[in-house]
């Protein structure tokens, strides 16, 4: 019970088969109070109730202000603390170069890195009063390679950014006993990437993984429960990769 007693956030987290999902069970099972928040309110609250009992479910959109601060408060009136988030929260394109117009830059800049430092800042006042807490970052291979296989140049810029965030952010709050790291996962098998690959592009891809499969959820929701737990209590800054070897640096 790595997690237990502790008040997790995870955003993005409403979709059956995401890395969300898989984050918040494995936390719940650790002994987290979970608290998912999505777009969509009902979904966020089916998904809260699939852990069992005492977890939440709240609507909210991370890239707008008050719908964050307004959501951050529900979570500190119903338990009276916070000790880690998961800024999972995230949309690709898979758009070129010159295809990119500005509200697609928007779009996908506005969730993946806007609504890391909204949700961050939302929650950082009470992790400081507390003393410590955990902030994992969700970023992407294709910051760190230049592109992935799904997301446009836009997608890699935003994942990019957050891994500049979390960094800078670690730094700043390291003083307060606040960590702050990343997880940059490689392919993963979700909803999303399944409905996107046909078996012979799924082959090319796999033929690039030294451990030879794509990644799954339940892959990168371990990752995040070390860096959420006590057992990373000397990490902070670090960018976890979780690619099976698909870039090895």
């Amino acid at each position: 019970m790595l997690l237990n007693g502790k008040v997790a956030i995870i955003t993005g987290a409403a979709s059956a088969r995401g890395i969300g999902r898989a984050t918040a069970t494995t936390f719940a099972e650790h002994g987290a109070k979970v608290v998912i928040i999505d777009l969509d309110a009902a979904a966020a609250r089916d998904a809260a109730a699939s852990l069992g009992e005492g977890h939440l479910g709240l609507a909210a959109n991370v890239a707008l202000p008050a719908e964050v601060q307004q959501a951050v408060e529900q979570v500190l009136a119903r338990y009276g603390r916070i000790d880690v988030l998961v800024n999972n929260a995230g949309i690709t394109q898979p758009l070129k170069t010159l295809a990119i117009t500005p509200a697609d830059y928007d779009k996908v800049l506005d969730v993946s890195l806007r609504g890391t430092l909204l949700m961050s800042q939302a929650v950082i006042p009470t992790l400081r009063a507390q003393g410590s807490g955990s902030i994992v970052c969700l970023s992407s291979v294709s910051a760190q390679r230049g592109g992935g296989i799904f997301g446009g140049p836009h997608y890699s810029a935003a994942k990019a950014g957050v891994l500049g965030l979390a960094k800078a952010m670690a730094r700043e709050l390291g003083p307060d006993n606040v960590r702050v790291n990343s997880i940059a996962p490689g392919l993963i098998h979700t909803d999303i990437t399944g409905g996107l690959m046909q078996d012979e592009r799924r082959h090319a891809i796999i033929e690039g993984i030294p451990l030879g499969r794509l990644g799954a959820a339940q892959d990168v929701a371990n990752a995040a429960l070390f860096l959420a737990s006590e057992l990373s209590s000397y990490l902070t800054g670090t960018t976890l990769d979780v690619n099976g070897g698909m870039l090895i640096h």
